[in-house]
């Protein structure tokens, strides 16, 4: 939408009276509806806060009598176990974590089953999870495991058991979106503490949300869900990175918590810190095997080189990342990580030991079970995403790539330099001595390596205090450092192509037809665009922070709307982008409700029918009181292009522009509100009001529309007026313009959209985030930018009201779309213009 009036350039002669808004009826307090909406899930986050009290968990206290597990579920029969262990958390942390997860997700969940079911739900999966994980760890101490036999004395406060078990029957209810999303990222989470951690929470909390499924295969009987336009690329990239995510998780979780009886804690084994911090002082004088050994230890021991033995699982993280959104350099990074992580378990837990029958026999079944898996799970990562290789295609441009080697290659010359100097000037901080520069040339690689991957240290070049050491244990700390945040980088650097080629094709399609009265809008720069391929449809989109933000209507022949949406929907996903279809017509809108997409109003564009159009009656008098007036003063019109006004004109209408700019010290808004730049346009209309003297009052640019390559319509973008000018001048030059454009053959004038507005008697639906969203930003931008008076200014012209509407696939990402469409309309906005933006709006008195 266009309208691009600043509140300088509002009409002089618009009163403060027109078309109300309507009102917006009086609403309960946001935290009582919330409370009415939930009341179970505030109920239980209620309950847990007050037994966390009451019973003292929330400072060290444990009433074992009320937990559950083998002890006092089995051995002692204590009955009420599996219920109270549903109400009473075991620590503070642990009930922050349970409040918040009652709270959201599991407030959605409520939402979705109804409070009743969801209460039945909460107590059945918790209470038969509990049982049944009591039962499996008796088995497990039967067998003679020491899974069994840890777990056994393990009891249990955890309310989140139920909490998870209501979620994923929830999830069978939910939209397709959101059911795969709960699913997988659930069950990730799920197994991987379940994996890493091993703790019986974990393993309750597993087995409940495997009766939630059941239980909501049941409830979901009959049920009718939305449909939701299902992207395989989505679909892959999220369980794909959810499960790289795992592998760096899990040991990260481990290290955490310190356990020690999960099926994968031995992996973190590679990964665990030396406490070895001081050598011998006989190392001093002569050194021996167990010097070199000591030495080793305190080359690995601190802080500095457990992070850089632990940077495997940040890069697993990191790779996981840049994998959601189908980046070529993640999954070469998952790939690598992974591979990594298998050597390295690998060679700590000796997988090759195994292969030796005498070891072998010395081993349990579940120690060599738990060797196999911590080795497996990586490698099962590396074919996971071979197979999956061709979801990961997105790349960015040579230059970031270029940039990225750079900036990597160079950390580490330069660290490793550092590391050379030094050691030739602290030499006497050495093990054997002065190193040579040979010798600390060989040993180069090592502050980089994580220890796990490294042999023991060799007799030279081994620092063993002062700042030799402090350097060896940190520079690979700054190394991975400076790599996360180029990779960061990379990921960020986006490949859109564009060009005058591609732009004149999307010219032309406009010239054909169908592109709307806010198609033109799309060959504003900042604009890149999409082709279908059959090269009759186009798109005209900015990517911001992984949003593709579209322009105006999709361009299409009637009928292929949905065609032309879903390709170019495809074409998105395909390179990591959310797509956001804003500024559209309701011609569009039964795509996006077959889609089962969020959808809502952004505006109301004001249209005139120009056959027929008569400025008479009292419907009109508002208007022709003006254009009178101007006739009787002696004011003219002139219809040209930029290129063919005469420079006198061109000159007055920057600084008009130029003194608004610095006199209000706003940030001008862009995107789809024109300025100067786009009236230059050849293809684009001027249309001057310009009094006796010769100076302009008023200017306004029209932006065309075409059917079948003829000019048929025009949308007004550019209003300015001029200090001095007669009350009424704009009310005067529109009028003019229609009747001029009336004459010329168009059909249709359009006064463009009203950003943030509703057509007078609109019934306001059950709000979404996203309307109470623009809703306030409309209040809040409002004294700023006047684009209620705008509205209501343009209401004098007695239009027909077309609604403009945005949709988006994923209610997740409207904390990035609202980001998107505010960098978008304010992109190239100063500190300074914020600030003064801040005060505008934030004026009681409304004044801007």
């Amino acid at each position: 939408m266009t309208a691009s009036e600043s509140p300088s350039s509002a009409p002089a002669s618009a009163p403060s009276t027109g078309p109300a808004a309507p009102r917006t009826p009086r609403k309960d307090g946001a935290v009582l509806k919330y409370v009415r909406a939930n009341p179970f899930s505030v109920a239980l986050a209620f309950v847990v806060l007050v037994t966390g009290f009451v019973f003292g968990t929330f400072w060290g206290g444990f009433p074992q009598e009320l937990a559950a597990g083998m002890i006092t579920t089995g051995q002692l029969a204590f009955w009420w176990t599996p219920f109270t262990a549903l109400v009473i958390v075991d620590s503070l942390i642990g009930g922050i974590m349970v409040i918040a997860l009652t709270l959201t997700v599991g407030a959605y969940a409520e939402r979705r089953l109804g409070t009743l079911r969801a209460i039945v739900l909460f107590l059945v999966t918790g209470v038969v999870a509990i049982l049944l994980g009591v039962g499996l760890q008796a088995l497990l101490l039967t067998w003679g495991s020491d899974w069994g036999d840890l777990a056994s004395i393990d009891l249990v406060l955890d309310p989140s058991v139920g909490v998870v078990g209501m979620i994923m029957a929830a999830s069978a209810l939910a939209p397709a979106l959101w059911q795969r999303r709960i699913r997988v990222i659930g069950f990730t989470l799920l197994l991987m503490f379940a994996l890493y951690a091993g703790d019986s929470d974990s393993i309750f909390r597993l087995i409940a949300g495997l009766l939630g499924l059941l239980a909501g295969a049941v409830v979901s009987r009959g049920a009718v869900l939305g449909a939701w336009h299902r992207s395989s690329y989505r679909e892959v990239r999220a369980i794909v990175a959810s499960i790289v995510a795992a592998t760096g998780l899990g040991p990260i979780i481990v290290l955490i918590s310190g356990s020690v009886a999960a099926p994968l804690s031995a992996v973190v084994a590679g990964f665990a810190p030396i406490t070895e911090t001081e050598l011998p002082v006989s190392c001093t004088q002569h050194y021996t095997a167990d010097c070199l050994r000591q030495a080793d230890a305190i080359l690995t021991a601190g802080p500095g080189p457990f992070l850089v033995s632990i940077v495997p699982l940040l890069l697993a993280l990191l790779a996981a990342w840049g994998l959601r959104t189908g980046r070529r350099a993640a999954w070469i990074l998952g790939i690598a990580v992974n591979a990594a992580i298998a050597v390295l378990t690998a060679g700590v837990l000796g997988v090759t030991e195994l292969l030796d029958a005498k070891t072998r026999d010395l081993l349990r079944v579940e120690d060599a079970i738990a060797i196999v898996l911590a080795t497996l799970v990586p490698i099962l990562v590396v074919g996971l995403l071979l197979v999956t290789r061709r979801r990961f295609l997105v790349r960015a441009p040579h230059r970031a790539g270029l940039q990225f080697l750079i900036t990597v290659a160079g950390a580490w010359i330069v660290l490793a330099a550092v590391y050379v100097v030094i050691g030739l000037v602290d030499g006497e901080n050495y093990l054997d001595g002065r190193p040579s520069l040979g010798g600390l040339l060989g040993d180069i690689l090592r502050p980089f390596v994580p220890a796990g991957f490294l042999p023991p240290a060799t007799e030279e070049a081994i620092p063993v205090d002062g700042m030799a050491l402090v350097v060896y244990q940190w520079i690979g700390v700054l190394f991975w450092g400076v790599f996360i945040l180029a990779m960061v980088r990379l990921y960020r650097a986006t490949r859109i192509e564009r060009n005058a080629e591609e732009e004149e094709r999307f010219r032309a399609l406009l010239r054909a037809g169908n592109g709307g009265t806010l198609g033109f809008m799309g060959t504003w720069p900042g604009n890149s665009y999409w082709f279908s391929a059959d090269g009759r449809g186009a798109v005209a989109y900015r990517v911001i922070n992984g949003v593709a933000l579209t322009t105006s209507d999709p361009l299409c022949a009637a009928g292929e709307e949905r065609a032309t949406i879903e390709e170019f929907v495809h074409h998105c996903e395909t390179q990591g982008w959310s797509a956001c279809f804003y500024s559209f017509h309701e011609r569009f809108l039964p795509v996006f409700q077959e889609f089962g997409w969020q959808y809502l109003s952004v505006g109301e564009e004001t249209v005139l029918d120009l056959p027929g159009l008569e400025l008479t009656g009292k419907a009109w008098q508002k208007v022709r009181q003006p254009l009178n007036r101007g006739e009787r003063e002696g004011i003219t019109t002139l219809w040209s292009t930029w290129a063919d006004l005469p420079p006198k004109y061109t000159a007055q209408i920057v600084a008009v522009s130029e003194e608004w700019v610095a006199n209000k010290k706003l940030p001008e808004m862009g995107f789809t509100l024109g300025s100067t730049q786009e009236l230059k346009d050849p293809d684009v209309g001027v249309f001057l009001a310009i009094d006796k003297e010769g100076t302009i009052q008023a200017t306004t640019s029209w932006l065309p529309s075409w059917t079948d390559g003829r000019i048929t319509g025009w949308t007004i973008d550019f209003m300015r007026r001029g200090d001095g000018s007669m009350p009424g001048i704009m009310e005067f030059v529109i009028a003019s313009a229609a009747l001029h454009m009336k004459e010329q053959g168009a059909q249709v004038l359009s006064l463009s959209g009203a950003p943030l507005a509703t057509k007078p008697g609109q019934e306001s639906a059950e709000p979404t985030v996203m309307d109470r969203l623009l809703e306030w930003l409309g209040q809040m931008l409002e004294p700023a930018y006047g684009f209620t008076s705008l509205f209501r200014f343009k209401s004098k012209f007695n239009p027909r009201y077309e609604t403009i509407y945005m949709a988006y696939a994923d209610p997740a990402r409207l904390a990035a779309i609202g980001m998107a469409l505010g960098n978008a309309y304010l992109p190239n906005a100063s500190p300074k213009e914020y600030l003064a933006l801040v005060e505008t709006i934030t004026k009681r008195d409304g004044g801007a």
